[in-house]
Formats: C-alpha cells, structure tokens, sequence
C-alpha cells in the first residue's frame, strides 16, 4: 500500500491498523533543537482519545506515546522522530458478522476492490484510529510554530447533525466533550446525543480551525499552493467530505465588492472572505478552515448490502462506534492545519529566507 506519507520538508510516514499490535510513525524533517517530551505530545493525544465520555466509542485506549528517535537530552536532533503507540483494547470478535460482507458507506468494498484482501477487524488501515499518529506529528509542529512565530492552532465544532452551535468564547472548547464554544448549548447536544446512540443511527459534524498569526508569504503561487495542501490534507481525514477556506461556498453568493477585503495602512478591512490566503500565499491574516464530517458508517440499523460473493445480505454492525466521528475530530483536524503549516514555513525559508518585503505587513484583524 503506498500513499501512506505526506508533506514535503515536514514530512509524516503512519503505519499500523486498528486492531494490530500498534500504530506508529516517523516524522521527517522537524528542525533540531525543539525541546520536546512525551508530555507535549500526550496531551495533545488525550484531546482525541477514545473512551473520554459517553458520546464517543468506549473503547478503552490510553494512547500513549512512546519516542524511539530523533530525541536526545529534551531535543530533537534533526534526525527522523520515530513513535509508537499500542492498542491496548481491541475486540476483533466484534467484526467476525462483518468479514465476509461489505458495510454501506465505508470502505470495506473498496479496500477488497482494491486489494483484493482486506483486514475487516475494526476497518483496519481504513480506521480513524489512524489519525493517533496525525495527532503526534501536529502535536510537535504546533510546538514549533508557537515558539518560533508564536502561532496559535486551534478549532471548534460548528455543528452537529442539524443543530448550529454559534460561537461565544474559546474558554468553552476545552471544558465539555464536544469542543463546542458555547457552554449553554452543552446539555442539549448531550441530549440529541443520547437519543441519537439509543437509536442506533449516527450524525456528521462541521468543525471548523484557526491559525492564528501566520505571517505573510508562505505558500507557493501555482502547484503548491497553500490552501491546495490544507484542502488536501483535511481531505485526508477519515469521513471528511467537504471543506471550506474563508467564506467557502458562501462566496457564489457574494459580489466582488463584498468578497474582497480592502486594505488600508492600519490593517485589512472586511470579514477575512478569503480566509487567509490570496493567490495561494498567506496574507497575514488568520488561516481560517471549516471542514464536514459524514455520519458514522458503522450503525446497529440494518443496512442493505452484498457479501463477498456479490449476493445481497443485510448488514447490522455491532460493537463500540462513535454515533458522530466529529465529536472526537477537533484534535485532528488542528494537527493537519499545523502540519502544512510548519511544511509551508521550512519551504519558505529555504527558498526565501533573504528576501525582503517591499512594504510593511499589514496587521492582520481577529476575524
């Protein structure tokens, strides 16, 4: 199986399936002389963590990290970080119902399709388990994006299901099992969620990320443009389906003078449209990413489907399944952000490092 890498200077390798003996992965490229410990990555790993509250799967992993390489005295050496992380609660019995069969919306088929061989336990490499090692990889790069530009990465739900959650303050994020920024809503999303797991259905979500600043500059003009490699990499997340930089599909129905956010010598003017990135370099202003989470494929409703022989069966899936893979996504989408991030500001110092602005950089406005 290839494509099990990406980045371009900061560069990540993932290995491993959800029910293996582990996960793990080798970071390229971090820059020598990060202080870094076992700590900073674990609390980024508890963020995600299954078994956090009654809202998400139950399995019980305490997804800790252990550092093979890379790592001296507190310090990165410059060398590759290699890490690992072992499954510690898998119950592969769980998914003998499923073996021989496909579940609608997820990608049993097209992994047999593919590989003409597939490890049913758990989805295997198809897992959202997968993203543990995202989470470590953006874990360091947040850590050196802050001491070095002292850039902030963070995210929020926007939404679950059907229900909005309108933003008040960023205080609320880390205190409930949601990342929901608005405290008030908590009991009623804690509700639909109760009712949504005793029906055994499931709901997508909208998490949206900030990077805050982010100096102007990185990002390349044509093929390595920088909202392409955030695209991309949100893309990469189990269930994603859709994303958004700026004002995203609100802009068909914007008019030019609406979308483009004027300048003037105290800062940009407007609501930030183009979400911190014009002609595919960042402008200074905050990056601003909104991405869409399908429902959880992995239902207790009987679905439809085919067996391996292509005869029509139905298929009930049982077992420990978040009821909204979004609930659980904040951490993972914030550690993609930084990881292109961080890619995009190796690359821009390699090439550009002499250059100098022909004007002063405009302040960016908190939007």
């Amino acid at each position: 199986m290839s494509g099990n890498s990406f980045g371009t200077l900061f560069c990540v390798t993932s290995f491993g399936e959800s029910h293996g003996p582990a996960l793990g992965g080798v970071i390229d490229g971090c820059p020598p002389g990060l202080s870094l410990s076992a700590e900073d990555i674990q609390r980024e790993l508890d963020r995600r963590k299954p078994g956090t509250s009654r809202h998400v799967t139950q399995r019980r992993e305490s997804d800790t990290v252990e550092i093979l390489s890379g790592v001296f005295e507190g310090k990165t050496t410059g060398t590759s970080i290699g890490f690992l992380i072992r499954n510690e609660d898998q119950r592969s019995k769980d998914y003998a119902a499923i073996a021989e069969s496909f579940r609608p919306g997820h990608a049993d088929y097209t992994y047999a399709m593919k590989y003409g061989h597939r490890d049913p336990r758990g989805g295997g490499r198809s897992s959202a388990r997968e993203t543990v090692v995202r989470v470590v990889a953006g874990a360091v790069a947040k850590k050196w994006l802050h001491e070095r530009f002292g850039i902030q990465v963070r995210g929020y739900m926007a939404q679950l299901g059907s229900r909005a959650i309108p933003f008040v303050q960023w205080d609320d994020v880390p205190h409930n099992a949601f990342f929901a920024p608005n405290a008030a809503l908590v009991p009623q999303l804690e509700a639909d969620m109760d009712a949504l797991r005793e029906s055994g259905d499931s709901v997508g979500a909208r998490i949206n990320v900030i990077a805050e600043r982010v100096p102007p500059g990185w990002g390349e003009p044509v093929y390595g443009r920088i909202d392409a490699d955030i695209a991309a990499a949100m893309m990469s997340i189990n269930a994603v389906k859709g994303i958004e930089i700026g004002a995203g599909f609100e802009c068909v129905s914007q008019q030019g003078s609406v979308h483009g956010d004027e300048m003037s010598p105290d800062g940009f003017l407007g609501d930030n449209n183009n979400g911190g990135v014009l002609g595919g370099i960042t402008t200074g202003q905050h990056i601003r990413v909104s991405i869409a989470l399908k429902p959880t494929s992995s239902i207790r409703i009987p679905r439809r489907s085919i067996d391996r022989n292509g005869a029509p069966v139905m298929v009930q899936t049982t077992g420990r399944h978040d009821p909204c893979v979004g609930i659980r996504a904040t951490p993972i989408a914030e550690a993609m952000l930084a990881c292109v991030l961080m890619d995009h500001a190796l690359r821009h110092r390699a090439q550009n490092a002499d250059v100098q602005p022909v004007t002063k950089p405009i302040a960016a406005q908190a939007k």
